[in-house]
């Protein structure tokens, strides 16, 4: 049987299966991106799967903070695409 593994969502602090969270990177070149294997080198932060989480985020620029970066709102608005 594999192991769940459990990560914390930045936004509502709840402790979820990595599956169910987004996993944004910033990668050692400086770029921010999607990371849909969990697997991409870099700082990594995850976020829920879910819009209140991805919009209260946004409004308190956790991602900033986390990756310790500016986020371009663009990034939020792809986050709210692949859920809605």
């Amino acid at each position: 049987m594999k192991k769940e593994i459990l990560r914390k969502c930045i936004s509502t602090g709840e402790i979820k299966n990595r599956n169910l969270l987004f996993r944004i990177v910033k990668t050692p070149t400086g770029d921010i991106k999607v990371d849909f294997t969990y697997r991409a080198n870099g700082r990594g932060a995850y976020i829920s799967k879910n819009k209140e989480a991805i919009e209260n985020a946004k409004k308190k620029k956790l991602l900033s903070k986390a990756l310790e970066c500016n986020i371009s709102d663009e990034i939020y608005d792809y986050l709210l695409t692949l859920v809605c």
